[in-house]
């Protein structure tokens, strides 16, 4: 069964990354999937809701910055505990188009980190919920198409990302009631 569901998620992989490519998608999809490239952006709505986002803004803020932090810590552990090689180190013919660093991709960080993020400002800001989503599906995709995640892998960070985020949630919500941070 096993070797069923990695035929599938191989195909797949290879239909993304190698069937729908194109000059648009190979130089599209390596600029998306790059953190620096987002990096002045993400500090920008961070400042914004520090400054103009009042007491839930600066919730999210923190609530985000820690949630980060637990994705990373959490997803680098699941890989070396997973062991599942990238496809751009298990696969021939891979279309590379961005390096190939780490022996391990199950999870996708990107993906864990980005859905994490668009379910914990989804609970703040929820009609933003579409837009954070389709971002975060985005860039979980582009890391596909750049041939160093099969769509198990992400499929697999958008999951864990989204529990860890309600956990925080729910933890956040529990405090708040008490506390009555934001009303």
């Amino acid at each position: 069964m096993l070797e069923f569901l990695n035929s599938i998620d191989t195909s797949v992989f290879y239909f993304i990354n190698k069937t729908l490519a194109n000059p648009v998608t190979d130089k599209l999809m390596p600029f998306i999937t790059e953190n620096n490239h987002w990096t002045i952006f993400y500090v920008i709505i961070l400042l914004y809701l520090l400054i103009k986002g009042g007491a839930k803004g600066r919730v999210a803020v923190i609530l985000v910055l820690i949630l980060i932090f637990l994705t990373d810590q959490s997803t680098n552990f699941l890989k070396e505990f997973i062991g599942r090689l990238r496809p751009c180190q298990a696969l021939p013919d891979v279309n590379l188009l961005v390096g190939c660093n780490s022996p391990y991709g199950l999870p996708s960080n990107h993906a864990v980190n980005n859905f994490a993020a668009a379910t914990l400002f989804s609970h703040f800001y929820p009609n933003f919920t579409f837009v954070l989503y389709l971002t975060a599906s985005i860039m979980a995709l582009a890391r596909i198409f750049v041939g160093v995640h099969y769509p198990f892998d992400v499929i697999a960070g958008a999951v864990w990302g989204s529990i860890v985020a309600l956990i925080l949630i729910a933890l956040w919500n529990l405090v708040n009631s008490k506390l009555k941070i934001v009303k």
